[in-house]
């Protein structure tokens, strides 16, 4: 399939990587997109190593497995970066995103010899200044939208405030932070 774009995630149980991925298909799928987004499940528990996976594509998706060469890995805990080969499989025509305060060149020594992109996201800082607590999610599943280029940026948010709207339909207060959050998010990638 030519224009399928395969994401992988990488978080910790309670950090949201299997609901950023599970927003990420809504929205594509809102947009008119054939999609998939699912987690594998392992020990599930709060903070054990988890994977989730998105595939998104104008055609439909006739592959139904883990995602093992993505062109894009998404990593919500750098921690991870130490006990998991995140970019294993991984394109080097891709790239990865990582949630992180350091520097690309810091990265690099833990990416086993990843050649493509790398990005980084201060998602801490982005919600805690945009949502007053620590959700990674919302600004992680923001970076991988810029990254990836999989719909474009207006309409991303665009279908993200509906999804909020539905989602958060009592609590109208946690749109707006999600929304700064998101806003935020597509403009402190690096």
């Amino acid at each position: 399939m030519r224009d399928m774009v395969e994401i992988r995630w990488h978080g910790r149980g309670g950090q949201g990587a299997k609901t950023a991925a599970l927003l990420l298909a809504d929205v594509a799928f809102q947009t008119g997109k054939y999609v998939q987004g699912f987690p594998e499940y392992g020990p599930e528990r709060m903070g054990a190593p988890i994977t989730a996976y998105n595939r998104i594509s104008s055609e439909k998706i006739r592959v139904h497995s883990n995602i093992y060469e993505p062109d894009f890995v998404v990593v919500v805990d750098e921690s991870l970066l130490e006990t998991v080969h995140v970019t294993e499989g991984l394109k080097k025509e891709g790239a990865i995103v990582v949630n992180t305060d350091k520097p690309k060149e810091e990265l690099e020594k833990h990416l086993q010899g990843y050649e493509g992109k790398i990005y980084a996201i201060d998602a801490k800082k982005v919600s805690l200044e945009t949502l007053g607590k620590y959700f990674p999610n919302t600004p992680m599943l923001a970076a991988i939208v810029k990254v990836s280029g999989v719909m474009k940026e207006d309409v991303f948010l665009r279908e993200m405030e509906s999804s909020f709207k539905h989602k958060f339909a009592s609590k109208p207060e946690v749109i707006e932070g999600n929304m700064k959050a998101l806003k935020m998010a597509l403009q402190e990638v690096r």
